[in-house]
């Protein structure tokens, strides 16, 4: 394998980190501090960002995205990842990429607005009682003539407030399983005004500040047959389908803010001095930077290759559980180590290590929490024996 970038990737590469120096840096510390991604800051750094060619570079060729392969695409994630989530989630959007699962019609109402940043979209799935178990999801679609009728609540649905649509995955029947019976999920279009369809502000967020969630409300939202995505009952099939690669995503951005935390932590210990020395020069700390820099290479290797792997055809469920598993897992690790080396500063908003500790909190819940990442790595593991 060649583990070296080419001249295109590296100049991906170049490119995003000096978008997110230049045009997001300087902005962090007043979302930080206010919690709050202004409406003319996400509009004024959207703009810069479709100049840039960065915006919606996730989406394929075709549809007007960049057409990156997974490992590039991977790449360009990692740099954004640096940045405050609000900032680079928000400005320097990604529309998901389950939107390539409409139809003609859906692409042209959703999909194509959103890579021209004229639309956002958000995913709706959890619910108060349904977190890690979507299965175990209450809010419900019941089928009325043409229509659907969906009730029900959605809570943690993140950026709804900026989103002009949200896909939502609703409680559609039962079917027999051999664990008994299990609910029939659909997804669903629904457009922000729809009667019935209410967003309202969500809960404070340790993590991401800026970044924020909401909860949605449905109490007799009727919808056309013609707002599903995919087809009826098969909402579980779209998701696992296109949905896939977001926790390689997760991964790569943990890459790049476990990158800026370890270069702070370097950075500080060779300028640092206690004692007559650099406080790198003892045992104490340099033993710190090599574990650090140990366990990030680490997560990069297995990021990358799950990414190489999505591209080739051969990646595995338990692959990028892996990958999404070992980041989030370091980037904690780094971010907490980082703050030590620097004490008492370290804590301080002047500094983005307290940002990217908090921020790492979170990277361990969402997208399929730790725990669930160990139980698809363990599920493999025994199937191959006959476990």
């Amino acid at each position: 394998m060649n583990f070296g970038l080419s001249e295109e990737q590296q100049a991906i590469v170049d490119t995003t980190r000096a978008f997110v120096e230049n045009e997001l840096y300087p902005h962090e510390l007043e979302v930080e501090r206010s919690g709050v991604l202004r409406k003319d800051l996400l509009e004024e750094i959207k703009a810069k960002a479709i100049q840039a060619g960065l915006y919606a570079a996730n989406m394929p060729a075709e549809v007007g995205g960049a057409g990156l392969d997974t490992v590039t695409w991977l790449l360009y994630e990692k740099e954004l990842g640096r940045a405050n989530y609000a900032l680079h989630w928000n400005c320097v959007a990604r529309p998901s990429n389950i939107l390539l699962a409409g139809t003609d019609e859906q692409k042209e109402k959703y999909l194509y607005p959103c890579v021209r940043g004229e639309k956002a979209d958000c995913l709706a799935m959890t619910e108060p009682g349904a977190g890690s178990d979507l299965r175990g999801m209450k809010a419900s679609a019941v089928q009325d003539g043409d229509d659907w009728i969906l009730n029900g609540t959605k809570h943690f649905i993140s950026h709804a407030d900026h989103a002009d649509f949200a896909i939502c995955f609703m409680a559609s029947g039962e079917e027999d399983s051999p664990r008994g019976k299990r609910k029939k999920i659909t997804a669903f279009f629904v457009d922000k005004g729809t009667p019935g369809f209410t967003v309202r502000d969500g809960y404070r967020n340790v993590s991401h500040r800026g970044y924020s969630n909401s909860v949605l409300e449905f109490d007799d939202c009727r919808l056309p047959k013609e707002q599903i995505l995919g087809e009826v009952h098969k909402g579980f099939e779209v998701a696992n389908s296109w949905l896939g690669a977001t926790r390689l995503q997760v991964g790569a951005t943990c890459l790049g803010r476990a990158e800026r935390a370890l270069q702070h932590a370097i950075e500080y210990a060779a300028e640092r001095r206690q004692f007559g020395q650099q406080i790198g020069k003892f045992q104490g700390v340099s033993f710190k930077l090599a574990d650090m820099a140990t366990e990030l290479k680490a997560a990069n290797l297995l990021v990358f290759e799950a990414g190489w792997k999505y591209d080739a055809g051969t990646v595995t469920d338990e692959d990028m559980a892996m990958a999404k598993l070992k980041a989030t897992e370091m980037l904690a690790f780094v971010a907490d180590e980082a703050i030590q080396i620097h004490g008492g500063m370290g804590l301080m908003d002047d500094l983005p290590l307290e940002r990217i500790w908090r921020d790492a909190r979170v990277e361990r819940i969402w997208e399929g929490t730790s725990e669930i990442q160990r139980h698809i790595i363990s599920r493999a593991l025994l199937r191959a024996v006959g476990g």
